[in-house]
């Protein structure tokens, strides 16, 4: 590795020179790291093996460094909790749960989790791999939104990447674009998924850390199970989650909004989200009425009903878009491909009136309840092996969605009128990291 010795940043060995600070670059070893009065841990080894270059990013749980892994001389980063953090038993455990959940997922598309371990200064550390981009909601706070093709091949990659977590009845359960980082290639976007920490493990022999009435998420892309803190909730929490992400890349807006905690989750509970094309009247790349069927089943509040699976709803993103194929193949289709497609037959799409079908083979109807109901289960399916590869952590900690307020970190108590019934949700805390 080398080094600069203005900014303390590590390089490829074939790097010559520092891009920000114009330097000539020279070897990890010989660069010395300027101590610093802010943050005692900089130019310090932790763990017996990590030296400590820079703070890349602050969050919640923790502060973020770039640091050189000295035994296998690559860059490494790594996440130390803040010292109240450190000290709660259940945060603590979600942090060593992190680890463990993302050792059993080594995929392309999921950040790779490298060791866990106590720091001298009372703490402890997730060590992962470094990325270099940017989390996607920065991107969205500068580019508000996005090309079709872009979002196809990126939420392709997060399927294919939540569809192992899945299968190994693992459900993501804070998926939001502070979750998902962005690294960039000549073929477009290479997706990392961030943050299992929140994750819940389906499998029957899993320790239970969320007490039933809880909720844990970010609460503009939560499910209505989610919401209620339901124990039933599955891995279609995750299609929720992913359609929310989605219709905010198309069209620059959540599509549950409100002024705080309880609003989001009374219209999440009891609204339906306006129709995508609709939304997205004036945006900068037009949405085809194809989106609104995509979206309406997505959005079903019964989980039963919804999209059955993250495949199943990244397929149909697709093909409401004119594509044919499937979100295995498009996850690793150049975008400027991609786009050309779309291109040519999005007039054709923007006419249509109905739902988006499969052309592979598969019934029309894709999208029907029935459809829903009788797909395969990914928790009955075997782990199937994903693909191999390899975030700065550099996301901005204090973005929100556009139109939506920043201060829901509350326990809510909602009475939600539902069809003259009236259901009770008690303490229901969000843990919302932002």
């Amino acid at each position: 590795m080398k080094a600069c010795a203005v900014c303390g940043r590590l390089y490829p060995d074939d790097a010559g020179f520092c891009p920000i600070d114009g330097r000539e670059l020279v070897s990890a070893t010989q660069a010395p790291v300027a101590a610093s009065a802010e943050d005692a841990r900089i130019g310090q080894v932790m763990c017996n093996r990590y030296q400590v270059r820079r703070v890349v990013a602050d969050g919640g749980m923790g502060r973020v460094y770039e640091a050189l892994d000295m035994a296998e001389r690559r860059n490494v980063a790594l996440k130390i909790l803040h010292p109240d953090v450190a000290t709660d038993e259940v945060a603590l455990e979600r942090f060593r749960r992190e680890f463990e959940v993302s050792k059993l997922l080594p995929h392309d598309y999921i950040v790779e989790v490298l060791d866990f371990q106590p720091t001298h200064d009372g703490s402890y550390a997730l060590v992962m791999e470094f990325l270099y981009g940017e989390e996607l909601r920065a991107t969205l706070k500068r580019e508000h939104v996005l090309p079709p093709a872009r979002v196809v091949r990126m939420m392709s990659q997060i399927a294919m990447a939540l569809d192992e977590a899945h299968s190994r009845k693992l459900v993501h359960r804070d998926l939001k674009p502070d979750n998902v980082f962005l690294g960039q290639t000549r073929e477009g976007d290479i997706v990392k998924i961030l943050d299992f920490g929140s994750v819940k493990d389906k499998g029957e022999s899993a320790k239970k850390l969320t007490v039933m009435g809880t909720t844990i998420g970010s609460p503009y892309y939560m499910s209505p199970e989610q919401a209620q803190g339901l124990d039933t909730l599955d891995h279609r929490a995750d299609v929720w989650s992913l359609a929310a992400i989605t219709y905010e890349c198309l069209c620059g807006q959540v599509p549950f909004r409100g002024n705080n905690g309880p609003s989001i989750l009374l219209e999440i509970l009891t609204k339906e989200a306006q129709p995508l094309s609709n939304a997205a009247k004036g945006a900068k790349y037009p949405v085809p009425p194809t989106m609104d069927r995509v979206m309406l089943h997505a959005f079903k509040k019964q989980a039963a009903m919804r999209i059955a699976s993250v495949g199943n709803f990244a397929d149909s993103l697709g093909m409401a878009y004119g594509l044919t194929g499937s979100h295995r193949e498009w996850a690793a289709t150049p975008q400027e491909e991609l786009d050309r497609t779309i291109q040519e037959r999005l007039p054709s799409m923007m006419a249509s009136s109905g739902p988006a079908t499969r052309v592979d083979g598969v019934a029309d109807g894709f999208f029907g309840e029935s459809a829903a109901l009788d797909a395969p289960d990914p928790f009955g399916m075997p782990p199937q092996p994903g693909p191999m590869m390899a975030p700065r952590y550099g996301g901005e900690d204090d973005i929100v969605p556009m139109g939506v307020p920043k201060n829901n970190n509350l326990p809510i108590i909602l009475a939600v009128a539902v069809g003259g019934a009236v259901l009770l949700i008690f303490a229901v805390v969000l843990i919302i990291v932002i």
